[in-house]
């Protein structure tokens, strides 16, 4: 992996990490289901005008969305709503590294290293850490729902990563088509039409703050250089930055919710932190993916007017931006 795709590699847990305290911080008065579905409709609206479709089946493109989107949001979102904390809940999702790569390994036959494999394990033992430290007071059905989100992460990762999509940003915009409509009926359904409207008629500040940045930063930055990696190097080789997450929303609870780690947390924290270090250095060397993607290639790269020649340009200046470039 080149050093400006590390760069990129490392911001996006940074982003993803803070995402937690932020969720936590809007979703006081919103019902969690309602609360993914107006995540996704600020992500799809007006970025699917302006974003040409990904150069992937509509089957492809759904279940990324499903399982990287709906499946994910919708089990973490509900069970942060029934108490995980922002720090635990950042630490327990990132189950879905192991789930990655074994499920790679398995359906896409990419095996992992000997170094890539001890530094997971490392990783899962800081989590262990943390997990025994702050495990017991968390309730078993929020602990098991975050679980099932790390899994459906795992699953569209694989997902992701077999589409070979060259613009992550195409992929993370068209991907959200399926996922507000599902979960406002859901939301209807299990929270009630009342409860739905009351919350849209009032939404304060800071669901609409927490919504902007989940939607803009987390999931249109986030997503877009993190598809595009996929689609370039090995999922085993690109999912355990993803472990930077939980340290990153530890502290920002810590300094903005007054949540205060305890040892175990401090010291499970740091061993994750190791595992990325050993898991990254093994994969130092990967060569992209073999999939028509070439190295060269900026994270998010474009088929530029694939459907409608304006909207290829607009599409292709805002993910050329993304990518860190100058204006063309």
């Amino acid at each position: 992996m080149t050093r400006r795709d590390t760069l990129l590699a490392v911001l996006v847990p940074v982003i993803w990490g803070f995402n937690f305290v932020v969720i936590e911080w809007g979703m006081h008065d919103v019902p969690p289901m309602l609360f993914v579905a107006l995540r996704f409709t600020a992500v799809v609206l007006p970025a699917v005008f302006l974003v040409p479709r990904p150069d992937a089946g509509w089957r492809t493109v759904a279940l990324v969305g499903v399982f990287m989107s709906l499946g994910q949001f919708g089990f973490l979102y509900t069970s942060m709503h029934l108490g995980m904390s922002p720090g635990l809940a950042a630490l327990v999702l990132q189950a879905q590294v192991l789930f990655t790569v074994l499920i790679a390994a398995f359906w896409l036959r990419e095996r992992p290293t000997r170094g890539q494999v001890v530094g997971v394990l490392v990783g899962a033992a800081g989590l262990v850490v943390v997990g025994i430290g702050r495990g017991g007071h968390i309730p078993l059905s929020a602990l098991l729902l975050c679980l099932a989100g790390a899994l459906s992460w795992g699953v569209g990762n694989v997902v992701s990563r077999s589409a070979g999509v060259k613009s992550g940003l195409s992929l993370a915009v068209w991907s959200s088509l399926v996922v507000p409509v599902p979960l406002l009926g859901l939301s209807l359904v299990l929270d009630g039409p009342h409860e739905v409207g009351h919350a849209l008629a009032h939404l304060g500040p800071e669901a609409l703050l927490s919504t902007l940045y989940t939607a803009g930063l987390a999931s249109l930055v986030g997503y877009s250089i993190f598809n595009g990696l996929l689609a370039r190097y090995p999922a085993s080789s690109v999912v355990p930055f993803v472990l930077v997450a939980p340290p990153v929303a530890m502290v920002s609870a810590w300094a903005l919710l007054d949540q205060v780690p305890n040892a175990a947390e401090l010291a499970g924290g740091l061993v994750v932190l190791l595992g990325v270090v050993v898991t990254t250095r093994s994969a130092a060397g990967s060569a992209p993916a073999a999939l028509g993607v070439p190295r060269s290639g900026g994270v998010g790269e474009v088929d530029e007017g694939r459907d409608d020649p304006a909207r290829g340009e607009v599409g292709a200046e805002l993910v050329h931006l993304l990518d860190g470039a100058e204006p063309r």
